[in-house]
């Protein structure tokens, strides 16, 4: 029988992208709006601005010479979090359309370019 443990696997493509603002749809943010820091396909997670805080204790450095408790950003997954269209002032979601040999993501609702 063979291991499939050691294949690595494509990550299902991303429709959010970094730069793109956000509302979240399920967990102790709900609701709220934000922009999106930066993505990590193969994880499929977000870092969203202002959402799901953590505090990290920090050591001293030469930097940072005082240390202590920072709080950051985390990441959350891409299934909570849903494409805000500024134009519209809702809601959508991110499709690829082909034109000649380029691919672009453009707004299901209005088919507008993102």
């Amino acid at each position: 029988m063979a291991d499939n443990n050691n294949k690595k696997e494509k990550p299902a493509k991303m429709r959010i992208k970094k730069g793109d603002t956000v509302i979240v749809i399920s967990g102790k943010y709900r609701g709220v709006k934000g922009k999106v820091l930066k993505s990590f396909p193969r994880t499929q997670r977000v870092i969203v601005e202002k959402v799901n805080f953590i505090k990290k204790h920090t050591r001293p450095t030469q930097q940072n010479p005082q240390g202590g408790i920072v709080e950051k950003e985390s990441p959350i997954h891409v299934s909570n979090v849903i494409l805000f269209n500024e134009k519209l002032g809702e809601v959508t979601r991110a499709v690829f359309r082909k034109t000649g040999d380029s691919r672009i993501r453009v707004c299901k609702k209005t088919g507008d370019e993102i």
